[in-house]
């Protein structure tokens, strides 16, 4: 595969001359967090953690997308976190979308650069560190872990998307393919985490309508998204929030590839309130 180009924030703020006209939307189905809107007024700190600040841009919300949270991290030379995740029972996701960042996972040091992915299960001892001479930006996903009776945890997972052959999707002769970092059919996951690549003028040709629910960081590249009843024009830097049964649908709008890192929950039954159902 050849080298990527993921896009990641640097924050500052824009101009006292800038017109506030922009693509940033939030709706009962969906939400779209433009690339323009990741400026530094809108980061966090969280505990434990130096020398670091996040850009939130998902959170669990009742009535909207409820699985998941998702930061993009900025990480200064010699910051990172010796505890990282103060909840046991979350499990995280990490993609590296510019510079080198050392995980430590378990007692054994992993060194991920660009491309590179982790999966952490719930539980896991683990620890994050800039070691290097520049910032280091990466995705992190949490999602609090569906343990099912009969069914093991699932164990570390260390890779880069450059070492991982993407799986065309049926009948589309390439135009349209996903890099799988976890089998799909291994039930012992709750959540899949993907890049999706179009090449120029690939689609989703139908209204996508069903229950998971969605984060979409564009990676790469332009398109024109369909979310719920309108059609939104997204590039690279950009982040797509989608409730469940939200309806999607692309095209993607070259000159190349169209990428984005997916994330979606599976393998679990829906979740039923107690005494909810009839007698």
């Amino acid at each position: 595969m050849t080298d990527r180009s993921y896009y990641a924030p640097t924050g500052g703020l824009p101009p006292q001359t800038q017109i506030l006209t922009d693509r940033a939307m939030f709706t009962d189905a969906y939400a779209v967090i433009p690339k323009g809107t990741f400026s530094d007024i809108v980061t966090s700190f969280l505990p434990f953690w130096r020398e670091a600040r996040f850009w939130v841009i998902a959170r669990p919300m009742s009535g909207f997308a409820e699985t998941f949270s998702q930061y993009i991290a900025e990480v200064q030379p010699g910051g990172g976190s010796d505890r990282p995740e103060v909840d046991a029972g979350v499990q995280s996701v990490i993609f590296v979308v510019d510079g080198t960042v050392q995980l430590t996972l378990d007692g054994a040091a992993h060194d991920l650069a660009e491309g590179g992915y982790a999966y952490i299960p719930a539980g896991c001892d683990w620890s994050v560190k800039n070691v290097s001479d520049a910032p280091t930006r990466f995705h992190w996903i949490r999602k609090a872990y569906q343990s099912v009776d009969g069914l093991d945890r699932p164990e570390v997972i260390v890779t880069n998307e450059k070492d991982i052959a993407p799986t065309p999707m049926p009948d589309t002769d390439g135009a349209w393919a996903t890099t799988r970092f976890v089998d799909p059919a291994d039930m012992r996951h709750d959540m899949h985490v993907t890049i999706v690549t179009f090449q120029p003028g690939g689609v989703i040709p139908f209204a996508e309508t069903h229950v998971m629910e969605h984060g979409l960081y564009v990676l790469e590249g332009k398109a024109v998204y369909r979310l719920n009843q309108d059609w939104v024009e997204v590039e690279a830097g950009d982040f797509m929030w989608l409730r469940a049964f939200c309806p999607q649908a692309c095209y993607a709008g070259g000159p190349g590839p169209f990428r984005y890192l997916l994330y979606k929950d599976v393998n679990r039954h829906m979740p039923l309130a107690a005494g909810a159902l009839p007698r």
